[in-house]
């Protein structure tokens, strides 16, 4: 159980905390003595590395997430998982497997907002503990993003037809000697409804007023690449002169495809306004389904919207949810404007599980202070909220259970260890799969870590 519990972290999801580790680690050791070796290379997959660096961000994460033991073994067992990682990347590189740049940003800017959340919801005081700026972070965090989303993809590729039956799940647990049970630490349940104010009329002209004068200087011939440089606001695809790759329908908002289905090759849209904010989009091509674009994004000061109704709307409905008059689930189906949350009865997934129960020591610093405070059932005021994407909004929070931690029992947790036997499936799936395709790959492991015999296990 621990084992694959471990196994689940690494290679089925990137905590935000262990983003911060891999790159401010990177950070000091490359900040370390003059001409002192500070960080190795300690294994190779074709042209992928691994760092000594990411090892130990890799170790120090897990012996702090869990009961697993310190010690050689576990590092070994983590270096097998990252050259495992590598290969899944390597594979992905054979196959063509890729992921869109729009999944890239949306999972960046979640995790940019958690971090956020995290420094005492400043971005200063981010960017201080960093020493860099936020385009600087989220540049070096995007890159660790991307291979993450890839390496799941072909995880999933691979485990696709992975399936198990409650009988395996039983005899799963039954395995686990009795003085071995995991012990699953405090969690809680939580949801949220959030109001996002609209910017005024005013505001939203501006901006459009903003890039009619940009598409102006596009139609009379300058560069799209740098003007998307200079202004886009979509910062991933504006280094890049707004270019957002081959994708295909379904990926981004349906305003922004709608356009782009009716423009024909190297036509520039007239200024178009989707969910996210403003948009002037060229088409450079199509095939079917995929089309290939590039944009200009602008979108309002959010930081400047009046909150003033929104609240007096949140607080009417904590008003009818503590009368009983209505329940949360419907409040937050019906008006909340966090629609991850909102199918979900408003309830929060945690950031590492993917699941409703999220142990209390991965909640932001802001929402552990709020339930520290709060009784199970009750439901705050108002209170002022930034968004994923930076918009200001305000939100009501629910504390809607709590867990205290306890050691694994077969009912209780049945789908916790439901998972966990699944991933010790997809592990073997995955093991089966590494030493097929071993030999075709040039791998390299440094001798300072022979013993681990990753390559014979």
């Amino acid at each position: 159980m621990q084992k694959i519990m471990h196994k689940s972290i690494l290679k089925y999801s990137l905590s935000t905390a262990l983003l911060l580790l891999l790159v401010v680690g990177s950070m000091q050791s490359q900040a370390q003595g003059e001409g002192k070796l500070v960080d190795k290379i300690i294994a190779k997959v074709n042209n992928y590395i691994v760092l000594e660096s990411d090892l130990q961000a890799q170790y120090l994460n897990i012996i702090s997430r869990s009961q697993t033991t310190p010690g050689p073994k576990l590092k070994c067992k983590i270096l097998e998982d990252m050259v495992i990682n590598k290969m899944l990347l390597a594979k992905a590189d054979i196959d063509s497997v890729t992921v869109g740049d729009a999944q890239v940003e949306d999972q960046l800017n979640r995790r940019i907002a958690l971090l956020i959340q995290q420094a005492d919801g400043s971005q200063a005081e981010l960017e201080k503990l960093y020493g860099k700026t936020m385009d600087q972070i989220k540049e070096d965090i995007r890159d660790i993003l991307k291979e993450q989303l890839t390496v799941q993809k072909m995880n999933s590729v691979i485990t696709e037809n992975v399936k198990i039956t409650p009988k395996e799940v039983k005899q799963y647990f039954k395995n686990i000697p009795k003085d071995s049970l995991p012990y699953f630490q405090d969690e809680v349940e939580v949801g949220h409804i959030v109001r996002i104010p609209e910017p005024t009329k005013e505001q939203k002209m501006k901006i459009r007023q903003k890039l009619e004068k940009i598409r102006e200087r596009l139609i009379k011939g300058e560069e799209f690449g740098p003007l998307a440089q200079e202004f886009s606001e979509d910062y991933g695809s504006a280094k890049k002169g707004g270019n957002l790759g081959w994708q295909t329908r379904g990926v981004f908002v349906p305003k922004f495809e709608a356009t782009a289905f009716r423009l024909k090759k190297g036509e520039i849209s007239k200024v178009i306004e989707s969910q996210l904010g403003f948009h002037v989009i060229q088409l450079l091509d199509r095939r079917g389904n995929e089309f290939n674009t590039r944009h200009i994004f602008m979108k309002p000061d959010y930081s400047l919207v009046d909150v003033t109704e929104a609240s007096k709307l949140l607080d009417s409905l904590r008003t009818m949810i503590l009368n009983d008059s209505l329940s949360f689930a419907k409040a937050a189906k019906e008006y909340s404007d966090d629609k991850l949350t909102a199918g979900n009865a408003g309830i929060l997934t945690s950031p590492v599980t993917g699941t409703t129960q999220i142990v209390v020591k991965d909640l932001d610093s802001y929402l552990y202070l709020t339930l520290d405070t709060m009784k199970v059932g009750g439901i705050t005021k108002p209170q002022s909220y930034r968004t994923n994407d930076g918009k200001t909004a305000v939100r009501i929070i629910y504390f809607k259970n709590k867990v205290p931690g306890h050691n694994a029992a077969f009912a209780k947790d049945y789908q916790k260890i439901y998972n966990a036997a699944l991933n010790e499936k997809k592990a073997k799936a995955i093991n089966k799969w590494f030493n097929r395709v071993k030999g075709e790959m040039f791998i390299q492991i440094d001798k300072a870590y022979k013993d681990c015999n990753v390559l014979n296990n």
